[in-house]
């Protein structure tokens, strides 16, 4: 465990929570962008839960499932709402992050290429 890297997944969980407690869509982006934000906050997120707990299905559950809390959370804002699509792009960004922090290295952290 990397304690570092899960201050940070926290910090980060903390920014999307902020920015998600915004009312109204003025300060959102627009369709489909929108969904690229998802995809790289969750990317960022799935990536630090990656490298902090070196556990990749927890990692991914922990992003992913974080996206589905915030989507919840989001319905009780006024002018907000939830979208299926965002949940989505919420799990590709965390697959994708978790992918890159634990395996994205080409072995190297495992030992499995030659010096």
């Amino acid at each position: 465990m990397r304690p570092f890297f899960l201050f940070l997944a926290l910090l980060e969980m903390g920014l999307i929570f902020w920015s998600s407690s915004r009312p109204g869509p003025e300060g959102g982006l627009p369709h489909p962008w929108d969904k690229g934000a998802h995809l790289l906050a969750y990317l960022l997120l799935g990536y630090l839960w990656g490298r902090g707990l070196g556990r990749p299905l927890l990692a991914v559950l922990l992003a992913w499932g974080y996206g589905g809390l915030d989507e919840l959370h989001q319905s009780l804002v006024p002018g907000r709402e939830v979208s299926f699509g965002d949940f989505l792009a919420d799990g590709a960004g965390a697959l994708l992050g978790v992918y890159l922090a634990t395996r994205g290295d080409g072995g190297r952290r495992r030992g499995l290429t030659r010096p």
